[in-house]
Order: C-alpha cells, then structure tokens, then sequence
C-alpha cells in the first residue's frame, strides 16, 4: 500500500488537472475571459489558502511579525507566480490547445536548467552522465516543443468550433496555414509563462530559507497575486458584461479549479514528496500527455491534431532524460557528502588516538 497509494494518488491528480485544462479550454472558447477566468479562480484559492494557513498555524505561540515579513519577495511572487503566469498561461490556453500546455510544461525544466547556466548557479561537468543527461534532454525537449508548434498534421479529432472555421475546411500540415487559431503565439505565450514560474521557483526557494512557513507565504503572495491579477484584468476587461458568467457550467468550474490549484493538489504533492522523495511528483508530469489525448479523442470537444501527440511525446522523452541526469547529480552529491563525513571522522578518529597516545607518553 506504500507504494500503490502514492501512485495511484499521484495519476488522480494528474488526470484532473488535465481535465480541468481541457474544460477550461471549452469555457475560454465558449467566450469566457482569459483575465476574468485567471481573477476568479484566484480569488477563491486565496481565500481558501488564507483559511486553511489560519488554521493550520493557530496552535503555534510564537508569530514572526508582519515587520519582518519578506514583503518584497511577497510581491515578486505573486508577480511572477500568479499574475504574469497565469494570465500568460491562459491566454495561451485560448489560443492553442491543452495538449500545447502538456507540451510547453514538460520544457520547465529545461528552461529551468538553461536559466541557471545563464545566471552561472549550475557548473556544467561535461564529463558526468548526468551532465549529459540533462544536455540531451534540453536538446530533445527543444526539438520536441519545435514539432509540437510547427507540425499540426491530421486532426485526430476536429472540435466543433474548428470546423465551423471556412479555412479549416482546406487540408493543412503548418501552422502557417492556420493564423486565425493563433497556435504559434499561444505556444509563445505558454512558453513566457514557464519562464516566469522558473524565476517564481528562484525567488520561492531564497523565501522559504528567510521565512520557513511555507504554507504562510504561498496564501499571502497568493493573495498579492490575486489583487495584480485583478488591476490588471480591470485594464485588460473594461466591459461589465465580459465579468458576467453566462453558464452555471463556468461557476462550478471556477470554483472547483480554485479549490484543487489551491489547496489540494498543493497538500498532495507535498505529502508525496515527503513519503518518496523530490523527484516523486515530478516523474508524473508526462502523463498528462496520455489523458489529454484519451479525453481529446473520447467526449470533450476540443480538437487534437497527430503533430501535437507526436511532438509531446518527443517532449516527454527529453523531459525524462533531463529528470534521469537530475536524479543521477543527486546520488552523486549524496556520495559525497557521504565521504566528508567518513573523511571528517577518520580525522577525529585519527586525532582522538593521537591525543591518548601523548597522554599514554605524558
């Protein structure tokens, strides 16, 4: 059971985190904002998280003061974790598919690893496998995120609202032949968005260290991400009908994507990542891949095209290469921490007998 639940739990999440993409693509085509759908559903996982942090800190004694609050980083992280991320994120949702969003989030680490060669936090070892490990997986996730924005091929499945389209009617391979859907730009913006939630992560690792409640600064920058998101969208969405939700549909999903992006999707992969470790969650993300195109092909009405499947799946393979060399530099940090310790205590072993040695003399 330890080792069935995880995973079983693991997938779950997964698979809803897909469907819930996928519907969220059928109510922004539907006419729902981008912007409007981003400061909903933020507004409710904030206020679900500043409860839930409440209690989950009521029994402690000692509170740091708001004075001495990080608020700085509370502000970047919300910038850069909620309002530029996940406006850019559904934007590009709406402008392409959610098979392009399995695609462009299996290249974060990717574009994680290049990011921290750019800002010299990672010295490249050439001659380690796990070096090249997460070279190759770079170089195969690069290509495969090219095919998945370049190659659209056969439909696998056409929506409805692709087929009402006059130029969808003409048999099309490029994306060049398919302006008005806006799939190029939206891998774009998918791929900005990936960008912010890497410098997010860089910001969020130096906070936890300054401020270790966790639970406690993601419910304050969620809420300081919730209000950009809102003066932003106010900008963006000047119309009083473009707030109004039109289908009940679109409440239920508002609500229930805040309660799961909030709240339990977050406690399950901690708890996961403290039963199996930090690569755990991780190895589940090219998963999405499978249940995006089971759910595209079977009863959801968003089109799926064979250049999308194809390239994912590249994109899936230089994910997990790039995992493989992340584990493998693991085990090899481990390893050596491992021998400064034996190395640090043969010396006070060494030193230990010295010292009754001269004492035997004396």
């Amino acid at each position: 059971m330890r080792e069935v639940a995880p995973f079983t739990v693991m997938v779950i999440m997964e698979a809803c985190t897909i469907a819930l993409t996928i519907l969220a693509k059928t109510a922004l085509t539907g006419g729902l904002s981008p912007f409007v759908f981003v400061v909903y559903t933020n507004a409710i996982g904030s206020s679900l998280l500043l409860h839930f942090s409440f209690l989950y800190h009521r029994r402690e004694r000692t509170q740091q003061s708001l004075f001495t609050f990080p608020l700085l980083r509370i502000f970047f992280l919300g910038l850069k974790g909620i309002a530029i991320s996940q406006n850019l994120a559904f934007l590009g949702l709406s402008y392409s598919s959610p098979i392009v969003v399995c695609a462009t989030g299996l290249l974060l680490p990717s574009i994680s690893f290049l990011f921290s060669i750019i800002l010299r936090t990672t010295k490249l070892h050439c001659e380690s496998s796990g070096c090249q490990a997460k070279l190759i997986g770079t170089l195969v996730s690069i290509a495969g995120i090219i095919v998945v924005e370049l190659y659209r091929g056969p439909f696998i499945r056409a929506s409805p609202v692709s087929l009402s389209h006059p130029l969808q009617l003409i048999p099309k391979h490029f994306v060049f032949y398919s302006t008005p859907d806006r799939w190029f730009l939206g891998g774009l913006l998918l791929a900005a968005a990936n960008l912010s939630i890497s410098i997010w992560n860089t910001i969020q690792v130096g906070t936890v260290k300054q401020y270790p409640q966790v639970i406690k600064v993601a419910s304050f920058y969620s809420l300081v991400g919730t209000i950009q998101c809102l003066v932003f969208s106010l900008f963006m969405e000047r119309e009083i009908n473009a707030w109004k939700l039109k289908h009940k549909r679109d409440l239920l999903l508002i609500i229930v994507t805040g309660m799961f992006g909030s709240i339990i999707r977050s406690n399950v992969h901690l708890a996961c990542t403290r039963m199996k470790g930090p690569f755990y969650v991780h190895m589940f993300k090219p998963f999405g891949i499978l249940f995006a195109t089971i759910f595209g092909t079977s009863f959801l009405t968003n089109s799926l095209q064979y250049g999308s499947v194809i390239g994912t799946i590249i994109v899936g393979t230089g994910y997990y290469a790039l995992m493989w060399g992340q584990i493998k530099e693991a085990e090899l940090r481990k390893e050596r921490d491992v021998e400064k310790v034996d190395d640090i205590s043969d010396d006070r072993k060494t030193s230990l007998l010295q010292e009754q040695e001269e004492e035997t003399l004396v």
